[in-house]
């Protein structure tokens, strides 16, 4: 019987099948919270030590729970971008678990598609 790759970079299916190691636990959420310039955004920490992030012009927000969301099981992060009159925005969220350099690499990717109007 042959084996034939199943993709670049295996060269057999018992490598395409092999365990993998991958990153778990929330991580350094400062990684998240370095990519907001002072002079665009605003940062505040609540009572309960959530962080809340919005551009000054109201438009994204990113929070940060790290007990979890009030009201929701176990959501951790938050990132919403509002809409226009035309177009709607959108939201996705991450639990608490969620490593911070996949939230940082969403976030980054959200703030390189935003534009000075």
């Amino acid at each position: 019987m042959a084996v034939t790759p199943v993709g670049p970079g295996f060269s057999t299916t018992a490598e395409a099948l092999r365990l993998r190691d991958w990153q778990l636990g929330p991580g350094q959420p400062m990684l998240v919270l370095d990519l907001f310039p002072g002079e665009d955004f605003h940062l505040i920490v609540d009572d309960r030590a959530d962080v809340h992030v919005s551009s000054k012009d109201g438009r994204f927000y990113l929070g940060w729970f790290p007990s979890g969301r009030p009201g929701t099981d176990g959501e951790g992060w938050k990132i919403a971008v509002t809409g226009t009159a035309k177009v709607p925005g959108y939201h996705m969220s991450f639990d608490t678990e969620t490593p911070a350099d996949i939230v940082a690499a969403a976030v980054a990717r959200v703030l390189e598609t935003s534009h000075r109007a």
